[in-house]
């Protein structure tokens, strides 16, 4: 087996509202194996989004571990966590929150110009604009894209720096049953293709099936 990219333990948070304090995460534990697309199904409320947001250092656990690509979050100063957003980790939300004013192609552009890899020819990223299926797109502005096009947008903004780990958070969850079955054939295809680990936060069991391996969250636990 491959060697944890990410590793967790007894990772614990708490939120202060006013005198009262929720229980978010409670003791959690979980290793996942670099190259894994790892599945997290949960209702609301269950702390997967809490757990992503840890795990993508936007958010400070309490408690507990948490190594990142062989960086321990705790010990990085905020400029740390930056950096390492920046080079080993990639998002996609349920918002595509794509610049509005923006073509598709300077959308990824923008990405390109924060990780550092704005002068590089990368023919493999063009390769996987074509399987993304928007190399014909990327001259227009997000509305005039559909659901699944900004979406697939997206997608190639959060992996264009070649990030360790992409994380995703319910990524079809404003999308249609097509689109949301062709958006997850193609995050399937990008851990094939490029060995990305990938942890996808869903709601939704049928979704969980296109990873390797799916945990189930319940009242901030983690279980198999």
């Amino acid at each position: 087996m491959n060697k944890s990219i990410i590793s967790i333990q007894d990772l614990r948070k708490v939120y202060h509202v006013g005198k009262v304090d929720i229980e978010a995460l409670r003791g959690v534990d979980l290793e996942v194996p670099a190259g894994q697309f790892l599945s997290i199904v949960g209702p609301s409320g269950s702390g997967k989004s809490t757990l992503f947001h840890i795990i993508g250092g936007l958010t400070p656990p309490t408690s507990g571990t948490v190594r990142v690509a062989d960086q321990d979050l705790a010990a990085l100063t905020d400029s740390g966590r930056t950096n390492l957003r920046k080079k080993s980790v990639g998002f996609v939300f349920q918002k595509f929150n794509l610049l509005p004013n923006l073509t598709a192609a300077d959308n990824i552009a923008v990405a390109k110009h924060i990780s550092g890899t704005a002068n590089g020819n990368d023919q493999e990223f063009e390769k996987v604009l074509e399987l993304l299926g928007i190399s014909r797109r990327l001259n227009h502005k997000p509305s005039s894209l559909s659901g699944g096009e900004q979406q697939r947008v997206a997608i190639a903004r959060a992996i264009v720096n070649r990030p360790a780990i992409l994380l995703a958070d319910e990524p079809t969850g404003n999308l249609d049953t097509e689109n949301s079955q062709a958006v997850l054939t193609l995050l399937r295809d990008l851990n094939n293709r490029l060995g990305q680990t990938i942890l996808m936060i869903t709601h939704n069991p049928e979704a969980a099936t296109f990873g390797d391996r799916t945990v189930h969250m319940r009242d901030g636990r983690v279980s198999v």
